[in-house]
Parts: structure tokens; sequence; C-alpha cells
């Protein structure tokens, strides 16, 4: 491979020095493998840049996501914004691994099953409300693992606030393709997308310092709508 082709692709010329590859990228691997593909590191000039001056395509992709999600958390309360982010964060981690791999409405299953167990049992019956699909089914015993320990680990019960943001994810899922691309991971793509872009941002806060004011470790605090 000659010295000045793109290492991303193999094919097009290097023209962009890339900090996370430590080798000159072509702008098409740097638009489009940013973030996904390459971890860049937040201090990158072409990131910055993307961030401020999106391509139309990107604007427009932007303000579809917006007008799904930005009604749905709207109105959630500290607690359940939290939640609500938490979840997501939990369906990207486990995406990767999932076998049968996981589409939309497998995500819309197994948190509207976990959200009709909770239902269930806010009204004094203990009944598994058991997700269709097998994706769905495994999906839903992973949250229910990391849910089931934020409830023990609360101080104050938060079952309500875990069954809105349950409710709320189910809708966000079931409404991506339609408000969307139209493909069947329309949902799972942005979570992706809201995810990374979190994770970026909390980064420099994280590095500054492990504490607050009050001595405690901070928290990571999700943006508002």
């Amino acid at each position: 491979m000659p010295a000045n082709t793109c290492p991303s692709c193999e094919h097009r010329r290097g023209r962009r020095a890339c900090p996370a590859l430590g080798k000159a990228i072509c702008s098409h691997c740097c638009g489009t493998k940013r973030l996904t593909i390459i971890n860049c590191p937040p201090d990158c000039g072409y990131l910055a840049s993307a961030r401020t001056h999106p391509p139309a395509i990107i604007q427009r992709r932007q303000r579809r996501e917006a007008r799904l999600l930005i009604p749905l958390i709207r109105d959630l309360s500290p607690r359940q914004h939290q939640l609500f982010f938490f979840l997501q964060s939990l369906i990207d981690q486990y995406r990767p691994t999932a076998l049968p791999p996981l589409y939309d409405v497998d995500v819309a299953d197994a948190v509207a099953a976990l959200a009709k167990t909770l239902e269930t049992e806010r009204k004094g019956i203990i009944y598994h409300h058991k997700a269709t699909s097998l994706p769905a089914q495994r999906l839903e015993s992973e949250l229910k693992v990391a849910l089931d320990k934020q409830r023990d680990d609360a101080k104050v019960p938060i079952d309500k606030d875990i069954v809105i943001a349950l409710r709320r994810t189910e809708q966000a899922a079931r409404q991506a393709k339609e408000a969307l691309a139209g493909t069947d991971t329309d949902y799972l793509e942005l979570i992706q997308r809201v995810v990374q872009d979190l994770a970026s941002k909390s980064k420099p806060a994280a590095q500054e310092s492990s504490q607050d004011s009050s001595g405690e470790p901070s928290r990571l605090i999700i943006p508002g709508s």
C-alpha cells in the first residue's frame, strides 16, 4: 500500500491527519467513520468542525431525530430522564453481543414486557410478562438485572419512574421507522449516536475531577432536551 494511501479504506489518498489512527486518512472515511469505527478524541479539529457545521444531510437527520425524541423526554422528571438514558446506554452496550441480531421491534417488545411486569407488580400481583421474540427475551433478561439493581440501590421507590422510562423507550422504538429513515434499526442507530455523544461530553469533566464539591463521586449529567 502506498505511503499516502488512507489506512482505513486502503483505497483513497489520505489528506487529513487523524489523531486517532496517527496517520492521514481520506475525507470520506473521516466523515463516515467518525465516532463509529474511528474512536475520535474530543480535541480533533475535524470532529469539532463537523459538530459546529454538520453537512446538510446530517442536519436533516438530526432534525428528524429531535422531532422523535424531544417530545418523549421533554416532560420527564430528572430521575425519569436519568433512567431513560440509562436504559439507552444498556441497550446500546448489549446490541453488539446480541445473537440473533437485535432490531427496533425487539427493543420495543423487551421494554414493553418489563414495563408490564412492573405495572402488574405495582397492583400487588407478581407475574412475569415475557417478550415474544428470542432476541427480545434475551435483552429483557439483561435489562431486568440492571434495573433490579437500580431498584435495590434506590433510597426511595422508583418503580413508577422505571415504568415511565420503559414506556417512553417503547414509544421511540416503535415510532422510529416511520419518523426516521425507514429501516428496522433506526432507533438502535439513534441511541448509539446519543450514547457516544454523551460519553464524549462526559470525558473532559471526568478528567478534571472525579469528585464534586461535597466530596462524593460525581455523576454523569444527562443533557436536557
